[in-house]
């Protein structure tokens, strides 16, 4: 949010923040509007005209519900993955040219608009301060995120009480692998454990309800690290969970290093995504390559890993095995369990091939 918008409206120039999706380019030429059909904002916005809303804001929502209809409509359903993220990339792009603009402190002067400065505060850090322009479809991201996170999501392998996610942090709302981390048989003695990524803290959080005295969770994002030191102190644990922020390992060594990485080897082409998408298994890799090296004797390695992306053909079934080996690490119990979210069993969206298929799983390594 460092790059100011100029464009003339009603003859007086005009001047905001960008706070638009960093991977397109900011708009160069922008038309203030209250009125117009869908497929006429979809040519102007074809032709790379950013449309600034300035009618009813709900309205203005109705509006763009319209447009992606017409898009997604037309869009081909891939089953391949490259094909269907550059879709989706395409698509964002265009989403991009319909805009609002957000007065200081969340205000917006369209009629029947919500006061939104505390979602802008979850992505931003704090209110704006001055005039910003937004893509209306970010900010509705913005604000069924804050929803999110001030209702939190109910974690059964905690008894049901809550983590609370941000917006740029992962949220734990697959809940499957939780209950097996929750349920695996832990190595002894299991004194000390660290969390490699901790994102909300969640897994921090399992673990030390199992009674694991000494906890290092570690993360290198900012936004993850508050959130994650915000939900443990939220559950009473900070006697035993220690928050750190380094890129993978802390110093030391332990009996539980426990790791849930990315699980789709793409660039990621978003802050957000980076939990999700790691080019080439790179985190993965080091983490496994370097985890010997930080355990102790008699001591495991955990991972989570779904298979996802064999089924998408951008890995080998036989690569995550090989690479275990090669770290010097063997397999002493691999638990699988079945997704149970929504979109595992809906044969109608994109990729439904693999996400019919997918199986997540919890490896106990330890050394050979």
């Amino acid at each position: 949010m460092n790059q100011t918008i100029h464009w003339t409206e009603h003859g007086q120039s005009m001047q905001a923040m960008w706070g638009g999706d960093s991977r397109h380019p900011a708009p160069t030429q922008i038309q203030t509007i209250s009125q117009i059909s869908a497929e006429q904002a979809l040519q102007q916005m074809r032709q790379n005209i950013a449309l600034l809303w300035r009618g009813d804001y709900h309205q203005g929502k109705q509006l763009l519900a319209a447009i992606k209809k017409r898009v997604h409509s037309k869009a081909r359903m891939h089953n391949d993955f490259h094909k269907h993220r550059l879709q989706q990339a395409q698509h964002s792009r265009l989403f991009q040219q319909l805009l609002i603009e957000i007065q200081p402190d969340g205000q917006i002067s369209n009629n029947r608009a919500p006061n939104v400065a505390g979602a802008i505060t979850d992505v931003y850090g704090s209110p704006n301060h001055t005039n910003l322009l937004l893509p209306l479809h970010l900010l509705l991201g913005y604000i069924g995120a804050h929803e999110w996170h001030k209702t939190g999501v109910s974690i059964p392998a905690l008894n049901g009480q809550k983590i609370y996610v941000p917006y740029g942090v992962f949220s734990p709302v697959r809940g499957e692998y939780l209950q097996l981390v929750a349920e695996a048989h832990l190595p002894e003695p299991c004194h000390s454990a660290w969390d490699i990524g901790t994102g909300s803290g969640v897994l921090a959080a399992i673990l030390a309800q199992r009674g694991i005295a000494h906890i290092t969770a570690t993360d290198n994002n900012p936004r993850a690290i508050a959130c994650a030191q915000a939900n443990i102190q939220r559950l009473g644990l900070t006697g035993q969970i220690h928050i750190q922020n380094t890129s993978l390992f802390p110093d030391g060594r332990a009996d539980l290093i426990i790791c849930n990485p990315p699980w789709l080897p793409a660039k990621a082409s978003s802050d957000i995504e980076t939990a999700l998408y790691d080019p080439a298994h790179q985190m993965l890799q080091s983490f496994l390559s370097q985890a010997l090296n930080h355990l102790n004797s008699n001591g495991q390695v955990w991972l989570i890993m779904s298979d996802i992306a064999e089924h998408l053909g951008l890995r080998l079934t036989e690569a995550l095995p090989q690479w275990i080996q090669s770290a010097g690490l063997k397999v002493i119990q691999k638990t699988d369990i079945q997704p149970t979210h929504p979109k595992a069993h809906q044969h109608h969206l994109p990729l439904a091939n693999a996400r019919n298929r997918e199986i997540t799983s919890l490896w106990q390594l330890s050394a050979q």
